[in-house]
């Protein structure tokens, strides 16, 4: 496994979640504080359930503070750059996209090293990508999305699927790794677009 290629894109990850929070909590109209409690539970909170579920404990940021910064540099970036980002409708959009994208291997990553099942490490690729947004949307009051119509968590659970299988043909991690989080991207931005939902009855009959 390529640890230092893996751990940039948990910083990046990090950053990315903390700027998708911190968006949404100045949307709200949230205060300076209640935007960084928002930054904090987005980039870290689905992280810390999971590691809380494998028994991997102390959680993440308590056994490596630093994560700490890098919240705090996305929520800075979110809020130096605010007033050109929020201007931006699907600016929030494409950093909760990316985050999704990039946690989803990071979940898997860490409960196949802890020597997990396939079946586990797909589980907790979808909990570390999607529940940081779960409490973000709980706390601001918002329905969280995974528990719409849309397709949020199926896109993380299809992206782990290929990353498993591409893990068992091609050995080469960070190509793996790029192709797993475009395709986790591709299927988010196109079921919006195409308005694809996992709705049991159609919204017209």
């Amino acid at each position: 496994m390529n640890i230092t290629f893996v751990l940039y894109l948990d910083i990046i990850g990090t950053i990315v979640f903390a700027i998708s929070g911190t968006l949404t909590a100045i949307n709200n109209r949230f205060d300076l504080f209640g935007s960084l409690v928002i930054a904090f539970v987005t980039a870290l909170g689905g992280g810390m359930i999971r590691d809380l579920l494998l028994g991997a404990t102390p959680v993440l940021w308590v056994s490596q503070p630093q994560y700490l910064t890098y919240v705090v540099i996305g929520y800075l970036l979110a809020l130096l750059f605010q007033s050109h980002i929020l201007k931006l409708r699907r600016t929030m959009f494409l950093f909760d996209t990316i985050g999704i994208g990039l946690f989803t291997i990071i979940g898997l990553e860490k409960t196949i090293s802890l020597g997990f099942p396939a079946s586990i490490a797909l589980t907790m690729g979808v909990i570390s990508a999607v529940f940081g947004g779960v409490l973000r949307d709980l706390i601001t009051n918002i329905v969280p999305l995974i528990f719409r119509k849309e397709i949020y968590a199926t896109a993380c659970l299809t992206g782990g699927i290929c990353y498993i299988l591409l893990e068992k043909i091609y050995d080469n991690q960070a190509f793996n790794i790029i192709i797993t989080i475009i395709l986790i991207i591709f299927i988010r931005i196109l079921a919006v677009k195409k308005k694809w939902s996992l709705a049991f009855i159609p919204k017209n009959s």
